[in-house]
């Protein structure tokens, strides 16, 4: 199985901290995300991985020539500007030709043949997306505000974690082009009628390290417990 890691974000909200390393590069418990996440796509069966990258990319690059122990195939998405989920996953359509479904993992957080399945949870966050009866992505909602992509008895509002599980057949359907969010995309397929489902990940370990704050809180868990590799 393959997979994408998205890892081109310039880590904005760390502030500093990526004054000089790219966010994927940012250690918890010693060790840097990247590497955190890369093991547990293995761990899950992800034999190929791309990494798209545009922040810092030489020390991205650098750094997984040197780890060089992931025993899978991995290759570089260079961005020359910042694509945005969305348009990263077009840019790197091309490594995923085998016709299967595969893995795509935010750096920084892990049906019935839908294009897609994301893992949301039942969590208070500023953003949520909706999804119908049948845990199928109906709408979103932002500040309060719902806006639905297509008519729905009953919507809930779940968050979404950064993970998903895309199949190849999205790629002819993603009509969007240069830099937008994946969700964009995700929305308006859902509103032409397209399966993009639900997988509950509620009560699994979660946390956006994306802030400051969030950022030492992973460090604090890794200090006292540990992280599962």
């Amino acid at each position: 199985m393959k997979a994408m890691v998205l890892a081109a974000g310039i880590g904005s909200r760390l502030g500093s901290l990526t004054d000089e390393w790219p966010k994927a590069l940012i250690e918890v418990g010693g060790v840097p995300l990247l590497e955190l996440v890369l093991k547990r796509l293995i761990a899950a069966g992800v034999s190929e991985a791309i990494v798209n990258v545009f922040h810092k990319p030489d020390q991205i690059v650098n750094f997984l020539k040197v780890k060089n122990n992931f025993s899978i195939r991995i290759e570089v998405s260079r961005e020359t500007e910042l694509l945005d989920t969305g348009g990263g996953l077009k840019k790197a359509s091309w490594f995923f030709d085998d016709g299967r479904p595969f893995f795509v993992h935010n750096v920084d957080v892990l049906n019935q043949n839908p294009l897609a399945t994301l893992a949301v949870a039942a969590r208070d966050t500023k953003r949520y997306l909706l999804f119908d009866e049948k845990g199928l992505l109906c709408g979103r909602e932002t500040a309060g505000r719902q806006e639905l992509a297509r008519p729905s008895g009953k919507a809930e509002r779940l968050a979404f974690g950064g993970i998903h599980v895309v199949s190849p057949k999205i790629f002819p359907k993603m009509t969007e082009t240069g830099v937008f969010p994946i969700t964009k995309a995700y929305l308006r397929l859902a509103a032409a009628g397209e399966r993009l489902a639900a997988f509950r990940a509620d009560g699994s370990f979660w946390l956006d390290v994306g802030r400051p704050e969030k950022l030492e809180e992973a460090r604090r868990i890794a200090r006292e417990k540990g992280l599962p590799a």
